[in-house]
């Protein structure tokens, strides 16, 4: 009997120390983030210039507008301008399968890689960077395997790598064309994927103004507002993209079992994002006015995308693979 009681005592300390060593780096890298956002200072982009016109198209996300485009629980958005057609993210394509579900899009929405010029990665995580083998790899790809992409630029928030072509790191904001921008990478600490390094892209619109597009919001919604206000002149004007408020539900399941709720949320996994906080940031929104805005439900639940549709009536755009949202 006590043979058999050791080895469970031995494996709960295993457990509780390990919880232990996670929340101490949850605690050490949050305090290093929070720093980091005390310190950074940026320089107003007063040569940004601007485009007339900005369509994006989704390729990528939970939901689609026709049965023949596939779904996921990633991102990819093209976006395009007068003069410059970005590839925002690649996709999840956790299967791993050939075609991947963001090159059977592109192909059933009649494109092609010559319809783009330059690829923004937000942050390297697997729904991001095409799976989470090439995350590891800090690299990402399109398929399954590795396309030729030479012939494109390529940023990203923290060093990456890819076959052929030398991405470039946007450590800080860093202008793309005219009216195209990224904010620069904003740190956050995640309980058990660590240290997260995202950026989101900024396209200033002809007189409208600032349209952010976002992958997965790790930064904050307040943060990610501040750092843009402090970057750009031209007023907020719209939002699209990912937020990260999986308060009821989740796209991600492990046994049935929500696990969005609780892990990736920026905070301890006993402490979910509520919907107050939903709120909180629609109220910050709200007092900007914005033209456009879009959530990706492939890391909001369906609950706080309702709220909202519901404090957006004319300014709510759905978020649809291969439904273009005009700017």
């Amino acid at each position: 009997m006590i043979e058999a009681v050791v080895p469970i005592v031995s494996l709960l300390t295993i457990l509780v120390v390990f919880f232990m060593c996670l929340v101490l780096r949850f605690n050490r890298g949050k305090r290093k983030a929070d720093e980091e956002w005390e310190r950074s200072k940026v320089q107003k982009i007063t040569q940004l210039g601007t485009t007339k016109s900005l369509v994006i198209l989704p390729l990528i996300d939970w939901y689609t507008s026709a049965k023949d485009l596939k779904g996921e629980a990633g991102v990819s958005y093209l976006l395009k301008t007068d003069n410059k057609t970005i590839l925002f993210d690649v996709g999840f394509n956790r299967e791993g399968h050939a075609p991947s579900p963001l090159s059977h899009n592109m192909e059933k929405l009649g494109l092609t890689q010559n319809d783009f010029d330059a690829i923004v990665i937000s942050h390297n995580h697997g729904d991001h960077v095409g799976g989470r083998k090439w995350m590891r790899r800090k690299t990402f790809s399109m398929s399954n395997r590795q396309a030729d992409l030479s012939d494109k630029d390529v940023y990203t928030p923290e060093p990456m790598t890819y076959p052929g072509l030398k991405p470039v790191y946007a450590e800080k904001p860093t202008v793309i064309a005219p009216g195209i921008a990224t904010i620069g990478p904003i740190s956050n600490q995640d309980f058990f994927m660590g240290r997260i390094q995202e950026q989101a892209m900024a396209v200033n619109v002809l007189e409208k103004g600032i349209v952010l597009i976002v992958g997965c919001g790790h930064q904050t919604l307040p943060r990610i507002i501040e750092r843009a206000e402090a970057l750009f002149e031209e007023p907020l004007y719209g939002l699209v993209g990912g937020l990260h408020y999986p308060v009821t539900d989740s796209r991600k399941k492990i046994m049935g079992i929500a696990i969005e709720k609780y892990i990736w949320t920026g905070g301890f996994p006993w402490r979910p994002i509520t919907m107050a906080v939903v709120q909180e940031h629609i109220a910050l929104l709200k007092d900007r006015d914005l033209g456009i805005v879009a959530i990706s439900a492939h890391d909001s639940c369906d609950a706080s995308i309702a709220r909202f549709r519901e404090a957006f009536p004319d300014a709510f755009r759905e978020i649809k693979v291969g439904q273009r949202i005009a700017i």
